[in-house]
Order: structure tokens, then C-alpha cells, then sequence
């Protein structure tokens, strides 16, 4: 099967040809994206953790179907493996999970955490590589935070998409990226559990705390446990607007 087009394109791609992406669209690469990790994850005879999934490892055909690429730096994992550790960190710079990047440990996990913030750029269009917020100071996972926390979710949004797309289901989405970027792996969800929020819009969803590498600090409930009750412990792309020819 041939795929044509990348998820982001390279900044020095001729701008003809673009193909917009719609609320349509982004849902469905959204939902097979999810289903290609459910497999890697839960479905594969061996467990696959890809540890560089990035909007640029998006592959979509012609009907803007996704297919997960670039198994190059994978790791194969017996299903009763929960996780690894390496001294060698490989990755991309703003997809990689904080455990992964302080102590060398990932898991399923880790890609989970690598789809939320994927997940946050499909429904914004913007760059994991710069900042937002009125004084330019927020990363893009924090910036997401600090609007849906405020009841603004729909400013973090992409402009481009219609006013046909649900609100709801735009807001839903940003929740479960949020969840998927938490700080403490324990405090992210499954990606069966993912699935489950993105398609069952009346499933209840946690409250997210503070993403990873948040320059704020939510301050630790009396019983020293996040919000899932666990216990606390101590790209470089463009827009994706619209997708190119590669």
C-alpha cells in the first residue's frame, strides 16, 4: 500500500498541494493511530515499545489512513515485561517522556506519553518546539494545561477547523492528552483505556494534574498522592494544519 503524505511536513516543502486537515480527518487519524499502538501494545504477540513516535512517523494514504513507521530504535518486550532501562537515550527532543530522559527507564508508557502530546498537536496545529502563552513562556503541554485548566480549552484549538466540529469531543480529546503526558507513568492511562475515553464520550475521565516538565508545580495533596491516587514521586515540526506530498 502506498502512503503519500506525512502527518507534519518538512518546512522546505513546496506548499502546493496541501491537503487541509478537517475535525473529519484528524478523528480518524487520531482513532488509527490509537489502533496501531493498541497492537504494538496489547494485541502483538510480543509487546512493541517504538520509543520515537512523533507526528513525522505518521505515514497517511490517500484517504488519510495512518501507519506507524520507523521501527528503527524499538524494543521487543515479552508480554509479562512492564520495563527497561538503558544509559543510551535516543528519541526526539519533546516527545520523550521524563523517566525516559532522567533515568533511562521506558515502557508502554513512554509511548503513551509520546501520544499525548502527538494528540495535542493534532487538535491545536501547533509546534511542540515553541512557546505560547501571553508571556511566550509556556511549552506546549503546559500551555494546553494551563488553558483547559482555566475553562478555555477551545483557544488551544486549531483555528483552522470548522465551526461544525464538536466542541465536546475537542475537549475530550485535550483531557485524555493531558492524562497521557502526566508526569508520574503510573498516573497515565492505558491505551486500551484511551480507546475506551476517545469512543465512549459519556465514560468518565480523571482530572489531570501538571504535565511533565511543567515550570509550575501543582502542590501534593495532603496524602502525598496524585490525583489517580498514586503516589508522587520525587521536533522539530510545523503546523499540522495540513499535510504535504513527501
Amino acid at each position: 500500500k502506498k502512503y503519500n503524505y506525512l502527518l507534519i511536513n518538512p518546512s522546505d516543502v513546496d506548499p502546493e498541494g496541501q491537503v487541509l486537515l478537517d475535525w473529519g480527518k484528524r478523528i480518524h487519524i487520531i482513532e488509527g493511530i490509537t489502533q496501531g499502538l493498541l497492537y504494538l501494545q496489547e494485541y502483538s504477540r510480543l509487546r512493541i515499545i517504538h520509543r520515537d513516535l512523533k507526528a513525522s512517523n505518521i505515514l497517511l494514504d490517500g484517504e488519510m489512513k495512518p501507519k506507524i513507521a520507523d521501527f528503527g530504535i524499538a524494543r521487543i518486550f515479552q508480554k509479562d515485561e512492564n520495563e527497561a532501562n538503558t544509559g543510551r537515550i535516543v528519541g526526539t527532543y519533546g516527545y520523550v517522556s521524563p523517566e525516559y530522559v532522567q533515568k533511562g527507564t521506558y515502557s508502554v508508557k513512554s509511548d503513551v506519553y509520546s501520544f499525548g502530546v502527538l494528540l495535542l498537536q493534532i487538535i491545536s496545529g501547533k509546534k511542540n518546539t515553541c512557546f505560547y502563552g501571553l508571556d511566550q513562556n509556556l511549552h506546549l503541554l503546559e500551555y494546553a494545561y494551563e488553558l483547559w485548566k482555566d475553562g478555555k480549552s477551545m483557544e488551544f484549538m486549531d483555528p483552522s477547523l470548522d465551526d461544525a466540529c464538536s466542541s465536546c469531543k475537542l475537549t475530550r480529546c485535550m483531557q485524555v492528552a493531558l492524562l497521557c503526558v502526566q508526569e508520574n507513568p503510573a498516573d497515565r492511562p492505558s491505551m486500551l483505556e484511551v480507546d475506551s475515553m476517545i469512543k465512549n464520550e459519556t465514560a468518565a475521565i480523571a482530572i489531570p494534574r501538571r504535565p511533565a516538565f511543567a515550570a509550575k508545580r501543582d502542590e501534593v495533596e495532603a496524602d502525598g498522592k496524585s490525583a489517580s491516587g498514586h503516589e508522587i514521586g520525587s521536533v522539530n515540526v510545523t503546523t499540522i494544519s495540513q499535510v504535504l506530498p513527501r
